[in-house]
């Protein structure tokens, strides 16, 4: 399988090429970027590097494409690939819009091609334990209660590097609950309701967000979500079912008593990245619709729109 890596020497760029070293049977053959593109594929001993990606889609060493690129190209680029052959991986989120988002379904549904999203959530060894309990029939979600925390008062990525780009609450970190949500209780959100605190003077985003979404069977899942947050980063998960409760951070998972659940049965790896990178793999080699395709993945994009309808004239 020889990949294109877009993105590559970004943060997520990075974790996918080194998430695809651990994949036997994998090469990256190409990666694009910005300017300094060509000394980092020489530096990481691949055989071609260019700033324009359609250069990598004309290539015959390209069989698929992963895109850690800006959010607000992810739909374009993804049909661009489909459109030109190869089969895609873009990460979260698949669109920053309802309408981009069923543009890129709509293609993948012409085309044939394996296309997937990059939810990794559904791959976190601690929220696969959680999934393989309700498949089992021993665990029911009664509420989800997340925390999604940053300090992003400056446009800085996930090095500390200057971003091209403005991240947001609701399409990027409010997209990967959702869809776990939605993942883990089987069923999408009939009722969604959405606040969003004041924008930042400069990057125009709201810094501050409350999420509430309920399921038709009655679990609920509440998101609370900051770029103020000067404090412990990242997102915790709180499982409360009616066999338990749960705490998942990362890749790592807790009983209600703080007592640390083993995970090391759960997947090969405990990396999430390398996990959908070899679900990615190994659907177009099995020729199936991977977990997290685009259209599984399609829901949650239908109700992150719910949720922008609620702040009205204020998006």
């Amino acid at each position: 399988m020889r990949i294109c890596v877009a993105g590559a020497a970004g943060a997520f760029g990075m974790k996918h090429l080194d998430a695809l070293a651990n994949i036997d049977g994998v090469e990256v053959t190409s990666v694009v970027g910005r300017s300094n593109i060509e000394e980092f594929a020489k530096e990481r001993g691949i055989g071609h590097a260019t700033q324009d990606l359609a250069e990598s889609l004309a290539r015959d060493d390209v069989d698929a494409v992963i895109l850690s690129t800006p959010t607000q190209v992810h739909a374009e680029q993804a049909i661009q690939c489909l459109e030109a052959g190869k089969h895609v991986l873009v990460e979260i989120p698949m669109a920053d819009s309802l309408e981009d988002s069923t543009r890129l379904l709509e293609t993948v549904k012409r085309t044939g091609l394996t296309a997937m999203a990059g939810h990794v959530r559904r791959f976190n060894p601690s929220h696969q334990w959680i999934h393989n309990k309700i498949k089992a029939g021993e665990l029911k979600v009664q509420q989800m209660d997340v925390q999604t925390y940053f300090f992003r008062r400056e446009n800085i990525n996930a090095k500390g590097e200057p971003r091209s780009w403005t991240d947001h609450l609701l399409w990027h970190h409010a997209c990967h609950t959702v869809d776990l949500f939605q993942y883990q209780t089987g069923e999408q959100a009939s009722e969604a309701f959405a606040l969003q605190g004041p924008k930042h003077p400069d990057l125009g985003i709201a810094m501050d967000m409350s999420i509430g979404l309920k399921v038709p069977s009655g679990a609920i899942c509440t998101l609370s979500l900051s770029f103020n947050n000067d404090g412990p980063l990242g997102t915790y998960f709180r499982y409360i079912c009616d066999n338990g409760t749960y705490i998942a951070r990362y890749d790592d998972l807790f009983d209600g008593a703080e007592n640390q659940i083993d995970l090391s049965d759960v997947a090969v790896s405990n990396n999430g990245i390398e996990l959908i990178d070899r679900e990615f793999i190994s659907a177009i080699k099995e020729g199936r619709e991977p977990n997290g395709s685009i259209q599984q993945c399609y829901a949650a994009m239908e109700t992150l729109d719910k949720l922008e309808q609620c702040f009205g004239d204020d998006k």
